[in-house]
């Protein structure tokens, strides 16, 4: 039977499926299958966006019909029936996944002041414990203080209690930040003087009011307005604000805020330029859009210096008038919605703060899975790199992949980030996004007074090839130098390149300056292939074109020495077309030396070879043709004899098998640089920062 949790409220607004989110990621990260079901959905006429949000997260393999119950014409219509379809729908959910977050009913139904009544009945039919999320702001009366929110809780508690739903915790979400701790004590005590069982865990999480902000898109369909000019990939950013422009150019100036919407007459031309300057000025807030209201067409003339002006920033049309306009947006309300990543990180990082996910899996008597999900692989990357932040270079400043994946990292504490390039342009380029990368250094390449250190350095290291520092003033002003030379001196931990440069410019000044660790002759790199239950080692797949015996029988070394910084076991296969004495031929012959090679230099390691990929992974097949090997048929780090075959087997299996292919990940460097692919997404980044981070905290790039 599936572990399972419901999440209800006794009102709207509370922020569920923040809440509904963090428990699914949480329980992701323990349990190989994790389903989502909604008992009572929002509406039948439309998709219901907290279950689409839910869906959406990389731990869920189900579609959207299976995790509805009924609606609440059902409920309204015969209450007894549908209760029978919810249990009926969710035993079928349930069958399916090792745990199921379920999350009750939104409260859109006017006129049902016995919901949580509902809500607590199913709950108790569906044998799932109560995770209550309580409201730290009012509708009517904003802020709630620590008693409100004690009587809200009373409330819950008898209802709940009414109908024999199991209590497992309180969550007190939006409450003003500096009163967590007060509300935590107050409703710690309010729980012990309800009579409940054992000590109820109680946590409470900060209002942050990105979350509740509309995006530009959303006030551009609440005004029915249209696009006019600008970039619509930016009609996803968030509006933090109102700003209605009912007054004269200079007076509207002085009253712009930092990702606010401009709500500004058709007909006043002047006011559309002076705001479009100052969004494109360093000493001006940053604006998420503009609305045009009245319906006039923009002069030609206008159009004509608006296209010089070469802005991104939306400008919407509506032909709504101003008092209309502005009663409409003020009312339109944003959501936590899967097509909104900044949101969708700020609410992971707000549950993982403020909320114990190892207390919350041990009241629910999660146990670690034995299986290891392409999904757990990459949660512990992120969890042990933030464990003891490294500080971690991004020389590609101006490509938004890069400023995506900051966004995220700072968000979710993974690292410290210097992003290399011009701060004004970065900043801005941030902020039309809706990123938050404030947290970040950004550091210029042309910086005079690192430029002649590095310049310096640069030419002492290189003297032997005749290099100048008038040469080296030029060379380090290159992206991928400049961050080599600051992990080089120490001002960075590390470095990740090449979403936007080719592996060699990425690695190249690593080679030059980083140089390779002792004892090893060759710097390499090895991919983290995420299996559906476990995850693989492969090297070389990405630098060596055909390595010899020696560099072969390194790269296994140092592949075994970054599978142990990721924990995961090594059994090396060194692989070849033939298995133990059966082949001959130099390929094999050079496999068969390669591997004496890493027994006699690392004797402690478990290695096998030659040997073929069949004969590595395959119990039966191993048992044919190498009975008496420890490695045979569980090997989990596999040594490829040329690049050709590595980098052929390695995306063979990532879109056959539908692998999670994490890499290239470089070994053998002193200190850790990493390449991404040129096509690498926001979540490679992601992962790449993260595995820098480790190889850091580790002392270097494998060992």
């Amino acid at each position: 039977m599936a572990r399972s949790i419901y999440i209800t409220s006794i009102e709207g607004h509370a922020g569920k499926s923040t809440i509904a989110l963090g428990v699914l990621d949480t329980l992701s990260h323990e349990i190989e299958r994790v389903g989502v079901f909604r008992p009572v959905a929002r509406s039948s006429a439309e998709r219901d966006y907290v279950l689409e949000l839910l869906l959406g997260h990389d731990g869920v393999d189900l579609d959207y019909d299976e995790c509805v119950g009924v609606s609440y014409e059902d409920v309204h219509e015969d209450p007894d029936a549908a209760l029978s379809r919810i249990v009926e729908r969710y035993k079928a959910v349930e069958s399916r996944c090792g745990a199921v977050v379920i999350v009750g009913s939104d409260y859109t139904d006017v006129g049902s002041p016995t919901e949580l009544s509902y809500n607590a009945r199913i709950a108790a039919n569906l044998g799932a414990p109560v995770l209550l999320v309580l409201g730290g702001q009012s509708d009517e009366h904003g802020d709630r203080s620590a008693d409100e929110l004690r009587q809200v809780f009373g409330l819950a508690v008898q209802e709940l209690d009414a109908a024999h739903a199991q209590l497992v915790g309180v969550v007190a979400n939006r409450v003003q930040p500096n009163r967590l701790g007060e509300i935590v004590a107050e409703l710690t005590t309010a729980s012990a003087h309800n009579g409940a069982e054992g000590s109820i865990p109680v946590w409470a999480i900060p209002e942050d009011p990105f979350l509740i902000a509309p995006s530009v898109e959303s006030l551009m369909e609440a005004v029915h307005g249209t696009l006019i000019k600008g970039d619509s990939e930016l009609l996803q950013r968030e509006s933090l604000g109102i700003v209605m422009a009912g007054m004269s150019m200079e007076n509207v100036l002085t009253r712009l805020i930092e990702g606010g919407i401009v709500v500004v007459a058709g007909d006043r031309s002047d006011v559309l330029l002076a705001l479009l300057m100052a969004h494109a000025s360093e000493t001006f807030p940053s604006l998420a859009g503009i609305i045009m209201n009245g319906g006039f067409d923009l002069l030609p003339q206008i159009e004509l210096l608006i296209e010089g002006l070469d802005t991104a920033l939306p400008i919407i049309r509506t032909e709504l008038g101003t008092y209309d306009t502005a009663r409409i947006i003020t009312k339109t309300r944003g959501r936590l919605a899967a097509d909104s990543p900044r949101k969708f990180d700020t609410a992971l990082a707000l549950f993982e703060q403020h909320v114990d996910g190892r207390l919350l899996l041990d009241r629910l008597e999660v146990s670690r899975s034995d299986v290891v999900t392409p999904l757990m692989f990459e949660y512990d990357l992120l969890d042990r790199a933030r464990s003891n932040q490294r500080h971690i270079v991004l020389p590609e400043g101006t490509d938004d992949r890069i400023l995506r994946a900051a966004s995220t990292l700072l968000r979710r504490s993974v690292a410290r980030l210097t992003i290399l390039g011009d701060a004004g342009d970065i900043r801005l380029r941030a902020a039309e996004l809706g990123l938050d990368i404030a947290a970040a250094d950004i550091l210029s390449p042309l910086d005079p007074v690192l430029r002649e250190r590095f310049a310096k350095e640069y030419a002492e290291l290189r003297a032997h090839k005749g290099m100048t520092v008038e040469q080296a003033r030029d060379i380090v002003t290159d992206v991928s130098y400049f961050g080599t030379m600051m992990v080089h001196l120490g001002l960075a931990d590390g470095m990740v390149s090449g979403a936007a440069h080719t592996t060699a410019h990425t690695i190249r000044p690593g080679f030059e300056i980083i140089k390779t660790q002792p004892g090893v002759s060759v710097v390499s790199s090895v991919f983290l292939m995420c299996l559906e239950d476990r995850v693989l080692v492969y090297g070389d797949c990405a630098i060596n074109p055909d390595p010899d015996a020696e560099q072969l029988a390194d790269i296994a070394i140092s592949s075994a020495g970054t599978a142990a910084q990721f924990t995961i076991e090594q059994r090396i296969a060194m692989l070849s077309y033939s298995t133990g004495i059966s082949g001959t031929g130099v390929d094999v012959d050079k496999v068969r030396t390669a591997t004496e090679l890493v027994r006699a230099r690392r004797p402690d390691l478990l290695v096998e070879g030659p040997i073929q990929y069949d004969a590595a992974v395959d119990a039966s097949v191993a048992r044919s043709k190498m009975p008496e090997s420890v490695v045979a048929g569980r090997a989990t780090v596999f040594i490829f004899p040329d690049l050709n075959t590595g980098n052929n087997t390695y995306k063979a299996v990532q879109r056959s098998a539908g692998a999670v292919a994490i890499g290239p990940v470089l070994q053998g460097l002193r200190k850790p640089i990493n390449d991404l692919s040129r096509g690498a997404t926001v979540q490679d980044i992601v992962n790449t920062v993260a595995i820098t981070a480790i190889q850091a905290l580790s002392g270097g790039s494998g060992a």
